[in-house]
């Protein structure tokens, strides 16, 4: 079976994972992951499809393209390499990197360029800026895998010294002490 990754991008409304959904699931694909978000009022959807035999990623993309185009929405189709390791190193150990502070450029630019630097990976990304000073309004949430033979305490220090010079609070904690303090 071929695999892709099909991703979805518009002006946000209801349905549109629907009509994806819909579309694959007439094709007799399978969903194997989604990440759907809202930037704003744009909405941004990825999805790893597993596609069968006789469904080819050109025949699926002018299909969903032809389904979604009375939604205005933009499709990319793209074959996925075979299954195999993925980034993660072995060894490595998930952590949540939260910043706080005043909306200015740079902020992402800066963080994730120490973070890179480290060899670490960003698995997941999340930033709200709503402008201003108000550092509550402006929050970073990466979430990162930390490999075993990263040298740590240089590796914090260094993310706390980029924040301060960016104004921004920072803290960093085991993604497993992440979830426990901040489940609802």
């Amino acid at each position: 079976m071929n695999k892709i990754i099909l991703t979805v991008l518009g002006h946000d409304r209801p349905g549109i994972v629907a009509v994806v959904a819909k579309v694959l699931f007439e094709q007799s694909c399978n969903i194997e992951n989604v990440s759907q978000t809202i930037l704003q009022t744009e909405f941004s959807g990825s999805f790893i499809v597993t596609l069968p035999p006789e469904v080819l990623p050109d025949q699926l993309h002018e299909i969903l393209m032809e389904e979604l185009a009375l939604m205005g929405m933009h499709v990319h189709v793209a074959p996925i390499a075979a299954a195999g390791e993925t980034f993660q190193s072995k060894g490595s150990e998930p952590f949540v990197i939260t910043t706080k502070g005043p909306d200015r450029k740079g902020l992402v630019a800066g963080i994730s360029a120490t973070i890179a630097r480290y060899g670490v990976n960003i698995t997941n990304l999340k930033a709200v800026f709503k402008g201003g000073d108000e550092p509550g309004n402006n929050i970073m949430i990466y979430e990162v895998d930390i490999p075993a033979n990263t040298d740590q305490k240089a590796f914090y220090y260094e993310l706390r010294e980029t924040a301060e010079s960016l104004a921004l609070n920072i803290s960093i904690q085991h993604r497993n002490i992440f979830k426990t303090i901040n489940r609802i």
